[in-house]
């Protein structure tokens, strides 16, 4: 599908919509890799399986082929026409957004901007805190203004967020942040053999955790 941005040149977007969904999610990539990164399409999947139906869109720069991300305003008006998006295609279905790495951070930053008053829930697929091994706190400070439960899922080997920086934040969020470890996992979420655990079994966690998060959210 095709999605106009205001602002900005009209973007692709791709639905997977399974039987039965509860929930959708809206979800952006990380800065180096599109939509159609293995991780996204394999996440989707894992999604699906759970009854979380994704919308996955690209960038304006993705989209042109750019290797530079566009400027922050434009990439939250492209979160906020994605999610205005799924919200008219699916009026049926409840609301999630986030993203892998900067298309959740950029996701953060819409809601924190009040761009996303159709979400109930934002999920972040290893938050970018900091460039890597740059330990600090300023990519988070506009999450005090966000008013929507919060999903981290992060690897404990994660290089752009140091856990001993992440977790006082998401303490500080009070009840509206959610934090999951998942233990060697790095920004990609891939595993270290001696974890004895796969990539696979780390995406399908990612989705199951998800899914029971959103599952919450409705008590």
């Amino acid at each position: 599908m095709r999605i106009e941005v205001e602002g900005a040149s009209a973007v692709s977007g791709v639905f997977v919509l399974p039987e039965k969904a509860k929930w959708i999610l809206v979800l952006g990539h990380g800065a180096g890799a599109g939509m159609h990164h293995p991780f996204m399409s394999a996440l989707a999947g894992e999604l699906a399986k759970v009854g979380v139906a994704t919308l996955r869109y690209q960038f304006p720069y993705m989209e042109e082929k750019r290797k530079a991300p566009d400027r922050p305003a434009v990439l939250t008006a492209t979160v906020a026409a994605a999610v205005r998006a799924a919200a008219k295609a699916v009026p049926d279905l409840p609301l999630l957004a986030g993203g892998k790495s900067m298309g959740g951070r950029m996701t953060s930053q819409a809601a924190a901007e009040g761009m996303l008053t159709e979400v109930r829930g934002l999920v972040f697929f290893g938050f970018p805190l900091h460039p890597p091994k740059q330990p600090g706190k300023k990519r988070a400070e506009h999450l005090a203004k966000v008013r929507l439960p919060m999903l981290f899922l992060q690897g404990t080997r994660d290089d752009l967020a140091d856990l001993k920086l992440l977790k006082p934040i998401c303490k500080k969020l009070g009840k509206l942040a959610t934090l999951r470890v998942i233990e060697t996992a790095d920004h990609s979420f891939h595993m270290l053999k001696k974890s004895g655990r796969s990539d696979e079994e780390v995406l399908r966690e990612l989705a199951e955790t998800t899914a029971e998060w959103a599952a919450y959210l409705q008590e």
